[in-house]
Protein backbone atom coordinates (compact mmCIF):
# COMPACT_ATOMS: atom_id res chain seq x y z
CA UNK A 1 0.00 0.00 0.00
CA UNK A 2 1.04 3.44 -0.65
CA UNK A 3 0.24 5.87 2.04
CA UNK A 4 -0.19 9.07 -0.31
CA UNK A 5 -1.22 9.13 -4.29
CA UNK A 6 1.08 10.24 -7.15
CA UNK A 7 -0.03 13.18 -9.35
CA UNK A 8 2.99 13.40 -11.33
CA UNK A 9 1.57 13.62 -15.33
CA UNK A 10 1.17 10.60 -17.14
CA UNK A 11 1.95 11.15 -21.12
CA UNK A 12 -1.51 10.04 -22.21
CA UNK A 13 -2.64 13.18 -20.12
CA UNK A 14 -0.07 15.25 -23.10
CA UNK A 15 -2.78 16.28 -25.06
CA UNK A 16 -0.04 17.38 -27.66
CA UNK A 17 0.47 13.91 -28.39
CA UNK A 18 -1.64 13.24 -31.49
CA UNK A 19 0.02 10.41 -33.28
CA UNK A 20 -0.01 6.78 -33.55
CA UNK A 21 1.86 6.58 -29.99
CA UNK A 22 -2.15 7.14 -28.91
CA UNK A 23 -3.29 4.38 -30.97
CA UNK A 24 -0.30 1.69 -29.58
CA UNK A 25 -1.03 2.65 -26.31
CA UNK A 26 -4.95 2.36 -26.43
CA UNK A 27 -4.60 -1.01 -28.25
CA UNK A 28 -2.56 -2.62 -25.32
CA UNK A 29 -4.99 -1.45 -23.03
CA UNK A 30 -7.97 -3.39 -25.01
CA UNK A 31 -5.63 -6.64 -23.83
CA UNK A 32 -5.54 -5.15 -20.28
CA UNK A 33 -8.48 -4.94 -20.00
CA UNK A 34 -9.86 -8.27 -21.70
CA UNK A 35 -7.66 -10.55 -19.42
CA UNK A 36 -7.29 -8.15 -16.71
CA UNK A 37 -10.50 -7.75 -15.19
CA UNK A 38 -11.73 -4.10 -16.94
CA UNK A 39 -14.64 -5.89 -19.03
CA UNK A 40 -15.85 -8.42 -15.74
CA UNK A 41 -15.15 -5.32 -13.41
CA UNK A 42 -17.40 -3.02 -15.83
CA UNK A 43 -20.21 -6.02 -16.20
CA UNK A 44 -20.55 -6.87 -12.37
CA UNK A 45 -21.50 -2.83 -12.06
CA UNK A 46 -24.39 -2.98 -14.73
CA UNK A 47 -25.63 -6.31 -13.02
CA UNK A 48 -25.97 -4.60 -9.94
CA UNK A 49 -27.73 -1.37 -11.13
CA UNK A 50 -29.67 -3.25 -14.23
CA UNK A 51 -32.91 -5.19 -13.25
CA UNK A 52 -33.28 -8.01 -16.01
CA UNK A 53 -33.34 -4.70 -19.27
CA UNK A 54 -31.49 -5.49 -22.24
CA UNK A 55 -31.81 -1.60 -23.57
CA UNK A 56 -30.10 1.33 -22.09
CA UNK A 57 -27.78 4.55 -22.70
CA UNK A 58 -24.75 5.04 -21.33
CA UNK A 59 -21.85 7.85 -21.67
CA UNK A 60 -18.20 6.18 -21.28
CA UNK A 61 -16.64 9.03 -19.63
CA UNK A 62 -12.83 9.21 -21.05
CA UNK A 63 -13.53 6.58 -22.80
CA UNK A 64 -10.08 6.17 -24.82
CA UNK A 65 -11.18 3.11 -27.32
CA UNK A 66 -14.51 2.61 -25.20
CA UNK A 67 -13.46 -0.99 -25.95
CA UNK A 68 -15.34 -2.32 -22.24
CA UNK A 69 -18.52 -1.19 -23.57
CA UNK A 70 -18.44 -2.21 -27.08
CA UNK A 71 -16.92 -5.76 -25.63
CA UNK A 72 -20.50 -6.00 -23.40
CA UNK A 73 -22.76 -5.31 -26.81
CA UNK A 74 -22.50 -9.10 -27.40
CA UNK A 75 -24.74 -9.53 -24.02
CA UNK A 76 -26.09 -6.18 -24.15
CA UNK A 77 -27.64 -6.36 -27.52
CA UNK A 78 -29.19 -3.26 -27.36
CA UNK A 79 -27.00 -0.89 -25.27
CA UNK A 80 -26.82 2.46 -26.59
CA UNK A 81 -23.13 4.16 -26.33
CA UNK A 82 -21.94 7.47 -26.35
CA UNK A 83 -18.30 8.15 -26.14
CA UNK A 84 -16.47 11.41 -24.80
CA UNK A 85 -12.85 12.21 -24.40
CA UNK A 86 -10.99 14.98 -24.99
CA UNK A 87 -8.04 13.44 -26.96
CA UNK A 88 -8.55 14.02 -30.65
CA UNK A 89 -6.19 10.81 -31.64
CA UNK A 90 -8.61 9.42 -29.51
CA UNK A 91 -11.55 10.43 -31.06
CA UNK A 92 -10.25 9.14 -34.20
CA UNK A 93 -9.13 6.32 -32.68
CA UNK A 94 -13.42 5.29 -31.87
CA UNK A 95 -14.49 6.33 -35.30
CA UNK A 96 -11.98 3.63 -36.88
CA UNK A 97 -13.37 1.15 -34.43
CA UNK A 98 -16.36 1.64 -34.96
CA UNK A 99 -17.42 3.62 -31.86
CA UNK A 100 -21.03 5.76 -32.84
CA UNK A 101 -22.34 9.22 -30.98
CA UNK A 102 -18.76 10.40 -29.85
CA UNK A 103 -18.20 13.59 -28.33
CA UNK A 104 -14.58 15.06 -28.34
CA UNK A 105 -15.22 17.41 -25.20
CA UNK A 106 -13.68 18.07 -21.71
CA UNK A 107 -15.01 15.88 -19.23
CA UNK A 108 -14.14 18.56 -16.57
CA UNK A 109 -17.06 20.46 -18.72
CA UNK A 110 -19.47 17.71 -20.07
CA UNK A 111 -21.69 18.88 -22.54
CA UNK A 112 -24.91 16.85 -21.61
CA UNK A 113 -28.50 17.99 -20.43
CA UNK A 114 -30.13 16.62 -17.08
CA UNK A 115 -30.45 13.23 -16.80
CA UNK A 116 -29.91 12.26 -20.56
CA UNK A 117 -28.34 9.23 -19.84
CA UNK A 118 -29.18 5.72 -17.51
CA UNK A 119 -25.82 5.25 -16.45
CA UNK A 120 -22.19 6.76 -16.20
CA UNK A 121 -19.72 4.95 -16.95
CA UNK A 122 -15.99 5.67 -16.48
CA UNK A 123 -12.49 3.18 -16.92
CA UNK A 124 -9.07 3.40 -15.71
CA UNK A 125 -9.98 7.58 -16.10
CA UNK A 126 -10.83 9.16 -12.66
CA UNK A 127 -6.98 8.27 -11.23
CA UNK A 128 -5.70 10.96 -14.02
CA UNK A 129 -7.00 13.84 -11.16
CA UNK A 130 -6.86 15.18 -7.89
CA UNK A 131 -9.72 14.88 -5.16
CA UNK A 132 -11.48 17.93 -5.99
CA UNK A 133 -11.67 17.26 -9.89
CA UNK A 134 -12.63 13.68 -9.23
CA UNK A 135 -15.55 15.19 -6.73
CA UNK A 136 -16.51 17.84 -9.14
CA UNK A 137 -16.91 15.49 -11.80
CA UNK A 138 -18.75 12.45 -9.70
CA UNK A 139 -21.30 15.71 -9.43
CA UNK A 140 -22.02 15.97 -12.82
CA UNK A 141 -21.91 12.21 -13.38
CA UNK A 142 -24.85 12.09 -11.03
CA UNK A 143 -26.82 15.27 -12.49
CA UNK A 144 -26.52 12.89 -16.03
CA UNK A 145 -27.79 9.77 -15.39
CA UNK A 146 -30.84 8.43 -14.46
CA UNK A 147 -30.05 5.44 -12.34
CA UNK A 148 -26.72 5.27 -11.49
CA UNK A 149 -22.61 5.52 -11.98
CA UNK A 150 -19.65 2.65 -12.85
CA UNK A 151 -16.55 3.27 -11.62
CA UNK A 152 -14.20 0.68 -12.68
CA UNK A 153 -10.08 1.95 -11.46
CA UNK A 154 -6.96 0.99 -10.08
CA UNK A 155 -6.00 0.06 -6.45
CA UNK A 156 -2.87 1.19 -5.32
CA UNK A 157 -0.65 -1.30 -4.29
CA UNK A 158 2.97 -2.66 -4.29
CA UNK A 159 1.97 -5.86 -5.70
CA UNK A 160 -0.29 -4.26 -8.17
CA UNK A 161 3.11 -1.73 -8.96
CA UNK A 162 5.44 -4.92 -9.52
CA UNK A 163 2.70 -6.52 -11.25
CA UNK A 164 1.74 -3.92 -13.84
CA UNK A 165 5.98 -3.34 -14.28
CA UNK A 166 6.53 -6.95 -15.38
CA UNK A 167 3.61 -6.67 -17.50
CA UNK A 168 5.59 -3.90 -19.35
CA UNK A 169 8.75 -5.02 -19.28
CA UNK A 170 7.43 -8.49 -20.99
CA UNK A 171 4.59 -7.95 -23.16
CA UNK A 172 3.89 -3.80 -23.78
CA UNK A 173 5.72 -2.24 -27.31
CA UNK A 174 4.14 0.99 -26.54
CA UNK A 175 6.46 3.58 -24.34
CA UNK A 176 3.46 5.48 -23.42
CA UNK A 177 2.51 1.99 -21.47
CA UNK A 178 5.51 1.44 -20.31
CA UNK A 179 5.81 4.75 -18.65
CA UNK A 180 1.98 5.37 -17.91
CA UNK A 181 1.33 2.23 -16.62
CA UNK A 182 3.33 2.02 -13.34
CA UNK A 183 2.35 6.06 -12.94
CA UNK A 184 -1.28 4.90 -13.14
CA UNK A 185 -1.12 2.65 -10.49
CA UNK A 186 0.86 5.11 -7.79
CA UNK A 187 -2.02 7.25 -8.99
CA UNK A 188 -5.03 4.76 -7.98
CA UNK A 189 -6.18 4.59 -5.09
CA UNK A 190 -7.50 3.16 -1.56
CA UNK A 191 -10.11 2.27 0.32
CA UNK A 192 -9.68 5.17 2.50
CA UNK A 193 -9.78 7.35 -0.75
CA UNK A 194 -12.85 6.56 -1.48
CA UNK A 195 -14.37 6.82 1.60
CA UNK A 196 -13.17 10.21 2.37
CA UNK A 197 -14.56 11.52 -1.43
CA UNK A 198 -17.83 9.62 -1.27
CA UNK A 199 -18.12 11.35 2.44
CA UNK A 200 -17.46 14.70 1.53
CA UNK A 201 -19.72 14.27 -1.53
CA UNK A 202 -22.23 13.11 1.12
CA UNK A 203 -22.47 10.02 -1.10
CA UNK A 204 -24.17 7.20 0.83
CA UNK A 205 -25.83 4.83 -1.89
CA UNK A 206 -22.90 2.96 -3.23
CA UNK A 207 -21.45 -0.06 -3.05
CA UNK A 208 -17.53 -0.32 -3.50
CA UNK A 209 -15.67 -4.28 -4.22
CA UNK A 210 -12.33 -5.32 -5.11
CA UNK A 211 -12.11 -7.03 -7.99
CA UNK A 212 -9.15 -8.25 -10.24
CA UNK A 213 -6.90 -7.32 -11.08
CA UNK A 214 -6.31 -4.74 -8.79
CA UNK A 215 -9.10 -3.06 -9.54
CA UNK A 216 -12.34 -1.03 -7.71
CA UNK A 217 -16.10 -1.07 -8.64
CA UNK A 218 -17.33 1.71 -7.09
CA UNK A 219 -21.16 1.72 -7.99
CA UNK A 220 -23.27 4.94 -7.28
CA UNK A 221 -27.12 4.98 -7.23
CA UNK A 222 -28.68 7.75 -8.26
Amino acid sequence: MFLKRNYEKELMDDFSIQDARIDEALNELKIVNKYLGGISTTFSGLKLLLNGENEFSVIDIGAGGSDILISLKKIFTKIEITSIDLNKRACKFLINNNASNIICADSLKIPIKNKQFDFVHASLFLHHFNENEIKKMINDFLSISEKGIIINDLRRSIPALIGIKIIALLFSKSEMFKNDGPLSVKRGFIKRDWQKILSDLRITKYSLKRKWAFRWLLVIYS
